[in-house]
């Protein structure tokens, strides 16, 4: 298995990777799958309706993440990488008007999304808390084609099938260093000489990512400034009916006017790395271009981090930007591979844990640490997250997540620096923290897995 980091960072559209990212590109397939024909039904006429039921934490939250929204962008050919605010809000006001999907290669689908979407609070499907199933009918109502998607996380859609033959929707490419686990990888560094950000540089390569290779790691951090700049200049209340204030726009100028004062607090920093923070997760939760870093729930911790360095670090360089995102993609990597980056599956361990943990690695890695202090700190951002729930209030990707990313970052930088104060040497091996936050996932009630029916949010009567 081969994650680039191109799979790891996505450029996408808010709230959520898994409940909207994900849901936009299973409505996208399926209409790819009706286009070959392979999936039809024998007997069965052209498809002429199509619907969606959406299972497990897609059900009990998609309202709140804009689920049958994405899903509905998807059956139009909208998909996130190519988003566009405008063309989304066409589509939406052709369907509201009643009148067809007309895609490229198909004849016309009645749908409606009131009705042909539908919400299934019961049992989830057996792959995965995050399942949708996508049909087509012809004109005289029997089913054409139907197929299982399942959204994994940080955008990452399987069907049923590819979930049970074990595939990854990552590729399969020879590369020179396939470390599959933290152990692998400092034994490759120590072997090689190579640092992990080389590594990784390596691996793409190999997997025929070498040309515009750097230039498409500066793209994702263009994109990653233009979201922190956008939330810093963003005023308003957030949609989805909580009345959330965004705050990052006004936190943001009250810091600037106090610049330069002889009497600031040393700790005052961290209410600059809050707010870069703050900025994107606005930006997520009002449904704008983020990029999955390693979710949207979780996109606001990496670039808080990466912006803290550049303009508050003496001596940062943008020329090292790419050995941040290169060192911060493998911990993904590793993350996603033995266990899960999903926060219907692990909890917000999962997201905001693994974000600390891939940003602390790519701050020590652009401070010059080495492999064993790289890999020390990506496991002290990850285990001080372990056990963190997923509770979002009325499934809105706002409370706690927009403060949260505000604080895993703060996190993740003293990760890196109590990591470079060290030798590398340390008790718990990154490889333990991963499978401890596997097996914490796998134990924990469903209540505190994005499905909204427990914690903060059925602790708040007025929501």
């Amino acid at each position: 298995m081969f994650l680039s980091v191109f799979d790891i960072f996505k450029i996408g559209v808010g709230p959520s990777s898994s409940h909207t990212m994900g849901p936009m590109i299973a409505a996208g397939r399926f209409l790819d799958l009706l286009r070959a024909g392979t999936e039809a039904i024998p007997g069965a006429g052209p498809p002429a309706r199509v619907s969606c039921r959406l299972h497990g934490s897609l059900a009990h939250t998609g309202k709140g993440h804009a689920t049958d929204r994405a899903v509905a962008l998807g059956l139009c050919g909208i998909l996130p990488e190519s988003y566009d605010a405008a063309a989304a809000d066409t589509a939406l006001a052709r369907l509201a008007a009643g009148q067809p999907l007309t895609p490229p290669g198909l004849p016309e689908l009645a749908f409606d999304p009131d009705t042909d979407i539908a919400f299934d609070t019961g049992p989830s499907l057996p792959g995965h808390a995050n399942g949708l199933v996508l049909m087509a009918h012809d004109a005289r109502g029997a089913l054409h084609a139907q197929e299982t998607y399942y959204s994994v996380g940080g955008g990452f859609v399987l069907t049923a099938r590819e979930l049970e033959q074990g595939e990854t929707s990552a590729g399969q490419a020879h590369v020179p260093y396939p470390f599959t686990t933290a152990a692998q990888m400092l034994r490759m560094a120590r072997e090689s000489g190579l640092s992990i950000a080389d590594m990784k540089r390596r691996n793409e390569i190999a997997a025929g990512h070498g040309p515009g290779l750097e230039a498409g790691l500066m793209k994702l951090w263009q994109v990653m400034e233009d979201c922190i700049d956008r939330g810093l200049t963003d005023e308003g209340v957030l949609p989805g009916g909580l009345g959330v204030r965004r705050r990052a726009s006004a936190i943001h100028r009250a810091l600037k006017g106090e610049q330069g004062r002889n009497q600031t607090a040393p700790h005052m920093i961290n209410d600059w790395i809050l707010t870069y923070a703050m900025a994107v997760n606005e930006v997520n939760a009002a449904g704008g271009q983020v990029v999955t870093a390693p979710t949207n729930g979780a996109a606001g911790v990496l670039p808080a981090t990466l912006k803290y360095w550049l303009d508050h670090v003496p001596g940062a360089s943008r020329a090292r930007v790419p050995d941040f995102l290169l060192t911060a993609a493998a911990m993904g990597g590793l993350i996603k591979a033995n266990a899960s980056i999903s926060g219907a599956e692990m909890g917000c361990q999962g997201e905001v844990g693994s974000a600390a943990a891939m940003a602390a690695a790519g701050l020590c890695a652009v401070l010059d640490g080495s492999p064993a202090q790289i890999e020390n700190a990506a496991e002290i951002a990850l285990e001080h997250h372990l056990g963190m729930t997923c509770d979002p209030v009325r499934g809105l990707v706002q409370v706690p997540c927009i403060e949260r990313n505000g604080l895993g970052a703060i996190k993740a930088v003293s990760a890196a620096s109590l990591a470079l104060r060290g030798d590398g040497r340390h008790l718990v091996s990154l490889d333990a923290c991963i499978e401890t936050m596997r097996q914490t996932g796998r134990d924990m009630d469903s209540r505190y897995k994005e499905t909204s029916q427990g914690g903060l949010a059925v602790n708040l009567p007025e929501c």
